[in-house]
């Protein structure tokens, strides 16, 4: 069972959402607060109703849309305006109109922005803090208070600090939760505060950290040994400038680190695809390098780690993988040796022999190849069909010969108005015996290149329709290696369900590209595979044999 007491608290549909460049639309966050749900926060800040349109169409969609088995919807908005009384005042007003369980407040703590941002008196904060939580108290609901600028405010004046916090528990406050929004304070501060916070006041507290110096997440646990018992944050650290305390490394840290179950273990093991699917709603994806679901997590490029790994996972692992959805991953390059080569053979589902000759000569092929300008961290297929020749001994074995290719590119005379260029790709290739020819058009080189050759293929070997060209990349190498290459192309490739890619170096850019297009093809037409464990993909025959 999850930890009842504790509150896991997500904002990203709010705090979150004043990232730069992302834009949400109503139904990016519903789909976003069900994701959410799944994995088993407690509650889900959905926006602000009345100050923001789109957030309160949110609401007024969530009462029939927003299933939720686990979550609480929050509605968050500011305290009445001076002057104003609560009940009449029209922000108050709309936080009740969306009729959410839990209404939370954001109410000034510092004396400054009482007096500069809110302009008014320091009693009058306390009365608008006050009035607002027992009139929404009254009304039914729970309410938390934020008190912006906790930290920064109880340095320049503490009582007045906790004379807010006091303020909103007296009034009915469930929770207040103590907001470093200008991101600046570190752990040791954070602690301190919060402990003393406690003592005096006796109130349940929150935390809610901004990552302006890097410590969003550590400050947050140390609210929480500190007596904090609600955590917020958002998904991958989402938020402006720096973003907010990443609420999946905070989850993670809690069931792993301190054995505190918020999430039953089976919803953490679900961690890493929530993460993926939230980046694909939000179009912002997560860092590579973030702690326990990003792609580099529990990725291993240097020899003597691999070495290390061979013997025992956990001697260059904190924790494993699986407990929160992620997999181990061995990188392939000129840094590795022996153990990379056998690590990544197994991962890919080869049976191999430590220190094998052929894991031998793989390795040295590898790191020949990189030294000549190859790449292989991004190219899992080309390290593949590279692995195969040395585990039979014998070139690769091929579908198909190609006997030709060619591109074009026509354009309208320079300094035509609207001018047009068309890209034209001719390939002849040989399948059993016979020979196709095909021609593909597209924006470019390569476009027209992937398209002749699924032209030309496609009705061959069926299995070749799925596969789709999704990032293109060139490198210039020149003056970075002792080689002639001049380019490296990497070329990622989504084949139903699975991603990989494949790389191609050549002193012509458009024949770096052809050779990984190829790789690509031959990688999905692998007919067999030696040696590789059971659940191999399977073979890829032709649709109907070819008569000469």
């Amino acid at each position: 069972m999850a930890e009842q007491s504790f509150q896991l608290y997500d904002t990203t549909l709010r705090d979150g959402a004043q990232q730069e460049g992302m834009v949400l639309t109503v139904e990016d966050k519903l789909a976003v607060a069900m994701e959410l749900d799944a994995l088993g926060v407690g509650f889900i800040e959905g926006g602000w109703p009345g100050a923001v349109p789109r957030d309160t169409e949110f609401f007024r969609r969530a009462r029939t849309e927003l299933d939720l088995k686990h979550a609480v919807l929050a509605a968050f908005g500011a305290t009445r305006r001076a002057g104003v009384p609560a009940p009449v005042d029209p922000q108050v007003r709309a936080l009740l109109a969306a009729e959410t369980p839990v209404i939370t407040l954001v109410a000034k703590s510092h004396t400054g922005h009482v007096r500069d941002a809110l302009r008014t008196t320091l009693a009058e904060n306390l009365s608008m803090i006050g009035g607002t939580v027992r009139h929404l108290v009254h009304a039914g609901r729970r309410v938390f208070v934020d008190a912006e600028h906790y930290f920064d405010g109880y340095q320049l004046n503490r009582e007045y600090a906790l004379a807010v916090v006091r303020t909103a528990a007296e009034a009915g406050a469930e929770t207040v939760v103590l907001c470093d929004t200008n991101g600046g304070s570190l752990p040791d501060e954070v602690a301190a505060v919060v402990a003393e916070t406690h003592a005096m006041t006796g109130v349940q507290l929150g935390i809610h950290c901004h990552n302006d110096t890097g410590c969003a997440v550590a400050n947050t646990m140390a609210a929480i040994d500190a007596g904090a018992i609600q955590a917020q944050g958002t998904a991958h650290g989402y938020g402006e400038r720096c973003g907010n305390a990443d609420l999946f490394t905070v989850i993670s840290n809690l069931v792993l680190k301190r054995g505190r179950e918020v999430v039953p273990l089976e919803r953490l093991a679900g961690l890493a695809a929530t993460g993926r699917a939230i980046s694909e709603l939000t179009e912002l994806p997560g860092s590579a390098a973030a702690p326990y679901i990003g792609e580099s997590a529990f990725t291993h490029k240097a020899g003597l780690h691999a070495s290390a790994l061979r013997v025992d996972p956990d001697l260059y692992q904190h924790t494993r993988p699986e407990l929160v959805g992620n997999a181990m991953r061995t990188l392939v390059s000129d840094m590795g040796g022996r153990s990379s080569i056998e690590l990544k053979a197994r991962e890919l589902g080869y049976d191999v022999e430590a220190g094998s000759d052929e894991v031998a000569r793989a390795a040295t092929r590898v790191k020949e190849l990189e030294s000549a300008g190859y790449s292989f961290e991004s190219a899992d297929a080309s390290f593949e069909l590279l692995l195969r020749e040395e585990l039979t001994g014998a070139p690769r074995t091929r579908p198909f010969e190609v006997e030709s290719w060619s591109v074009s590119v026509f354009g309208a005379q320079a300094g035509d108005a609207g001018e047009t260029v068309r890209t034209e790709a001719t390939v002849r290739l040989s399948v059993q015996g016979r020979s196709i020819t095909a021609t593909g058009h597209g924006n470019g080189p390569v476009n027209a290149l992937d398209t002749a050759l699924h032209a030309a293929l496609d009705p061959c070997f069926p299995a070749l329709a799925r596969l789709q060209l999704v990032d293109y990349r060139v490198r210039v190498l020149s003056g970075e290696t002792g080689s002639s290459a001049d380019a490296r192309v990497l070329i990622s490739y989504q084949d139903g369900d699975r991603r990989w890619g494949t790389v191609g170096v050549d002193a012509n850019t458009t024949a770096a590209s052809w050779h990984a297009l190829l790789d690509a093809v031959h990688y999905v037409l692998l007919d067999e595979r030696p040696g590789r464990a059971t659940g191999a993909p399977a073979h890829h025959a032709l649709a109907e044999p070819l008569s000469p």
